[in-house]
């Protein structure tokens, strides 16, 4: 395998970092890797480099992996129904989502929220005895 051009390398390393401000601005979209590809002015395959070679992953399991990390978060609060989370971090599918969600984190989103609102009720129980 031939060495890369340090060109070569910062170019994917910067496409990589503009989609990620993308991913990070827009997950709960309908994101796919080419049209960001076009909104940034490069190819499908550019990106699908800049992801392996500067993020070490690829755009599919960086978006989910942005997607569940945000679910997470709006999980730990008890305002909205897992459905409602699935749908503002771009699943249309409740399915899909628990699935998703459950490969990544290890439970399913409602056994998740338990546990979150477990921990922050003995948090709060701690905070008050001190």
């Amino acid at each position: 395998m031939a060495t890369q051009r340090p060109a070569t390398i910062q170019y994917r390393a910067s496409l990589h970092r503009q989609v990620c401000v993308l991913i990070e601005a827009e997950y709960g979209q309908d994101l796919q890797l080419e049209g960001l590809a076009k909104r940034i002015a490069s190819s499908r395959r550019q990106l699908q480099r800049a992801f392996s070679e500067a993020g070490s992953t690829t755009f599919r399991d960086h978006l989910t992996g942005v997607r569940m990390s945000r679910a997470a978060e709006l999980l730990s609060s008890e305002t909205l129904t897992v459905r409602e989370v699935a749908r503002q971090v771009g699943y249309k599918q409740p399915a899909q989502f628990a699935k998703a969600f459950r490969r990544l984190h290890g439970v399913a989103p409602s056994e998740f929220r338990a546990s979150a609102t477990e921990n922050q009720v003995g948090q709060r129980l701690v905070a008050n005895a001190a």
